[in-house]
């Protein structure tokens, strides 16, 4: 009897290790293949356009399995200080200048340009002039205080013969101090922050106000329409994917720059925004 009951435990005990040994292995087999082929990556992006055009992206990145989530910024500042310190994979709001300017000024910034998406053509916009002809002496003119962009907006102001930049600068690094000839004397206003420029243009009436277009469109103005100067489409401040120099191969971020890049995305750049942000890459005409 004693043998009997021995065996009966024995049986048992084999019948349990079976069962827990069957059920792991299940288990691990489907988390196996519920995590396959996927990735998820976080994405800093300021609001228009950036984070509409990454919205437009997500199902076709779901098709290449992966997931992207999207984190809002309102200024220029946080997306790459989040950035540096791992909190996002990747930022899309910037250009090259802005990026390099940027890593120059911060310690610990090292990133890499994944690739250019599209341009947003800067504007110089006013409530009480119509054409540039109309300027007069000594009018004010307002535009960020980031000085990647005072190149930018100067290089514009002399294109259309508003002031002369010394020629033995380069347009890009251009700055107030770099003009030789004002016959207007136009005042320069570098003070405000690129989010605040279109609340001076609705308050102020007598200046003249350089937006950057995603500004602009969440104010509900047009640059093509309300823009009295627009910056042309062959400006080489186009908008950047940025991520940390040790993701430069990251297959996820590069899968994302592709999707950007695609066909349909750029073509929805185009229609969506009318000209206002300009596509620089894929097969959209």
């Amino acid at each position: 009897m004693k043998k009997i009951w021995t065996g009966a435990l024995a049986l048992l005990f084999v019948l349990v290790l079976t069962a827990c040994g069957s059920s792991g292995d299940d288990t691990s087999g489907s988390e196996e293949e519920g995590s396959e082929g996927r990735s998820e990556i976080k994405v800093g992006a300021t609001s228009v356009p950036h984070a509409e055009v990454l919205e437009e992206a997500k199902p076709l990145l779901e098709e290449k399995g992966i997931t992207l989530t999207i984190e809002e910024y309102q200024d220029y500042i946080l997306p790459n200080k989040d950035l540096a310190e791992g909190r996002i994979d990747a930022n899309y709001f910037q250009t090259i200048p802005y990026l390099e300017l940027q890593e120059e000024e911060n310690d610990g910034f090292d990133f890499v340009n994944l690739g250019g998406i599209h341009i947003e053509p800067i504007g110089v916009y006013s409530q009480k002039y119509d054409n540039l002809e109309d300027v007069e002496e000594g009018t004010t003119l307002v535009m960020s205080r980031s000085v990647s962009t005072h190149g930018r907006v100067l290089s514009l102001l002399e294109k259309e013969g508003l002031i002369k930049l010394d020629e033995n600068v380069e347009k890009v690094d251009a700055t107030v101090d770099d003009i030789v000839e004002n016959p207007k004397n136009i005042e320069f206003d570098t003070g405000v922050d690129a989010a605040g420029l279109p609340e001076v243009y609705k308050r102020e009436e007598n200046v003249l106000v350089a937006i950057n277009t995603n500004y602009a469109i969440e104010a509900d103005l047009s640059p093509k329409e309300d823009a009295i100067i627009l910056e042309g489409t062959n400006s080489p401040y186009v908008n950047v994917v940025a991520a940390q120099s040790k993701d430069e191969d990251n297959e996820a971020l590069n899968q994302l720059v592709q999707v950007l890049r695609s066909e349909e995305i750029q073509t929805f750049i185009k229609e969506e925004y009318n000209g206002a942000v300009v596509p620089v890459s894929g097969d959209a005409e």
